[in-house]
């Protein structure tokens, strides 16, 4: 029997790793769903457009949930991303797919870091949680009512920081630093780290490889243990100076010390640099090609960020990956796919 695996959001970083790992293992086949790109194509914030769309997935036994609904304050994206649930599960309801089991993305959020410095490390049965709005809160209470209702099983799995190789990802942290070195190799200017000594000196964080979090994914989808249960899934914790330098010497450019500035105020000043060297890549538009505020958010962060990952490796499923090596692979499939520039030194 063939697995059916709508992937909801195949276009970002989380589905488009998910598709080519589902294309290469037995088993499974796997449906795209997106807004404008892929095998369904439907805005899951309208509820009869989506309906009508999902009349076409009437075989899906798997939905992994990956997409998402940007803009507006926390009240307006909980309302915005719980309904986009809500609607694709009603379709899916109304095709009589025979959905087994959902698969959910959540991050950090669920745990308050957006509030401020939270305790780590982050463990999945954390209560009290912390005071919404947040749309992670409100599709986990939804899966949990259609489950207790007699629908399908849900699995939960929390990255952070996910690195991975989709083009115009406004979320992909590979990006912002690949793009970065570049821009810093080309104005001939060091690679420094635009946040603060404490981040980066002192500060712990993690991230997770997109194609780790799809293999995941798939086990998560199908074990016993994962049913109706929330796991952490990230890789071993770093500080940024290690990270940075490592990036820096596998490229061949030269770091210097911290120096603490918005890339979101300051880099558009780079544009006629960035016209130099984006010639052949897929977006040459400066202000549509990077996602400058999420490195903004990552690197001005003086707090340890660190999840617990005994549940998922007591519930069976142990693969790692290097941080570091995952961050550098990513951006070198990003450059070969012309997402980003690749990183020459200023003649």
């Amino acid at each position: 029997m063939t697995n059916v695996a709508l992937v909801a959001g195949s276009g970002g970083i989380i589905g488009k790793a998910l598709l080519e790992e589902i294309a290469g293992t037995a088993g499974w086949h796997g449906v795209a769903l997106s807004r404008s790109h892929g095998d369904i194509l439907a805005d899951l914030s309208d509820a009869e457009a989506s309906r009508t769309a999902l009349a076409k997935a009437s075989d899906v036994t798997h939905l992994f949930y990956a997409a998402y609904g940007p803009g507006g304050g926390l009240a307006e994206e909980d309302e915005r991303n719980s309904a986009m649930l809500r609607n694709l599960l009603d379709g899916l309801e109304a095709a009589s797919a025979p959905l087994e089991r959902v698969v959910l993305y959540q991050g950090a959020k669920v745990y308050g870091v957006h509030l401020g410095p939270v305790t780590t490390p982050f463990y999945e049965d954390e209560n009290p949680r912390p005071i919404g709005p947040n749309f992670y809160f409100t599709q986990e209470r939804e899966l949990q009512r259609r489950r207790a209702a007699g629908g399908p099983e849900w699995s939960i799995l929390r990255p952070d920081v996910v690195v991975g190789d989709a083009a115009g990802n406004a979320m992909n942290i590979a990006t912002v630093i690949g793009a970065y070195a570049a821009l810093s190799a080309a104005d001939g200017a060091a690679f420094r780290f635009p946040g603060s000594r404490t981040t980066y000196d002192d500060c712990l964080v993690q991230v997770t490889d997109a194609h780790a979090l799809a293999r995941a994914s798939l086990w998560a989808a199908t074990a016993s243990e994962a049913a109706d249960q929330a796991f952490n899934y990230v890789h071993p914790p770093f500080r940024w100076r290690r990270m940075w330098e490592k990036v820096a010497r596998h490229f061949g450019i030269e770091t210097g010390e911290p120096i603490p500035f918005a890339l979101t105020n300051h880099m558009p000043a780079l544009e006629p640099v960035w016209r130099q060297i984006s010639a052949g890549l897929l977006q040459t538009d400066f202000t549509k090609a990077v996602g400058w505020s999420f490195g903004d958010f990552i690197f001005g962060t003086e707090a340890d960020v660190i999840s617990d990952m005994t549940k998922i490796r007591l519930a069976g499923f142990h693969e790692d990956r290097d941080p570091v090596d995952a961050l550098i692979r990513a951006i070198e499939r990003q450059q070969a796919a012309g997402v980003i520039p690749r990183i020459k030194r200023a003649s």
